[in-house]
């Protein structure tokens, strides 16, 4: 059975806060010990605090073309703004490069963390250490997807969790093989967690009981092998930015001699 709930007590996040410290000091005083095989996960933005990833409001667009490595789709908003899908530095396509003016202080907007992977890690280190268990840790972030509105949670940092169950080379309920079958369940448990996380509630953190089977060594892949780059990604450009580029290619051969 799996059980999910939301880690209360956690305080305001700040640049240099130990996450460690501020987790541990909130499951000290939760009715519910961790146990083994319990997967923490936390939401990108206390982590991002945590390592002082602030810039100010008025550098938010040098912020996103800073974080960007590859326009795919730009948008004008019915306000005149403009809307930036991108893939960032850490292979994420998102809009505007998942740099956040949410829940952050007054003149200031929030970056992700530098390595998403190396603080989970970081975190389920530290939080096995300190309770003697074996535990594992998600770092979410809300994105949007593509075809669907809304958004939902999806992870970004991994440490000690099994980010994919491959279901490849098993067979399913009526004894054929499953050839393609890679469930995501990094991505599962992320957006599962925000139904008890929530964006307003002040709760950054869930936990999740149910699934040790996903629960392993540290040096686990993270969840930078989650996204689709380079000539894996058959989705590179929106629309209008395909139709450009080709059309743009069609005139130039068109005038070569």
């Amino acid at each position: 059975m799996l059980t999910i709930w939301p880690l209360a007590g956690i305080p305001e996040i700040a640049a240099g806060t130990d996450l460690v410290d501020a987790l541990s000091d909130a499951l000290d005083r939760s009715d519910h010990p961790l146990a083994d095989g319990d997967i923490l996960v936390v939401t990108s933005k206390i982590v991002s605090k945590a390592e002082g990833r602030f810039v100010t409001a008025d550098d938010r667009e040098d912020a996103i073309t800073a974080e960007t490595v590859r326009v795919v789709a730009t948008r004008t908003t019915e306000s005149g703004g403009v809307t930036r899908i991108v893939e960032n530095r850490l292979g994420i396509v998102s809009a505007a490069a998942g740099v956040d003016a949410s829940n952050t202080p007054e003149g200031t907007v929030l970056l992700l963390p530098v390595d998403p992977d190396a603080s989970a890690r970081a975190l389920a280190a530290g939080l096995r250490a300190r309770f003697g268990v074996e535990v594992g840790v998600l770092v979410s972030d809300t994105l949007g997807r593509a075809w669907r509105d809304g958004q939902i949670d999806h992870a970004i940092g991994a440490g000690g969790v099994r980010v994919f169950e491959d279901l490849r080379g098993t067979t399913d309920a009526q004894g054929r093989p499953l050839h393609v079958t890679l469930p995501c369940v990094a991505d599962e448990l992320c957006a599962a967690a925000d139904l008890v996380k929530g964006k307003a509630t002040g709760l950054p953190v869930a936990v999740v009981r149910g699934r040790a089977d996903l629960v392993g060594d540290l040096d686990l892949p993270g969840a930078r092998t989650i996204p689709r780059t380079g000539e894996r990604d058959m989705f590179r450009l929106g629309y209008d930015e395909a139709f450009a580029e080709g059309f743009a290619a069609g005139v130039a051969s068109a005038s070569a001699p």
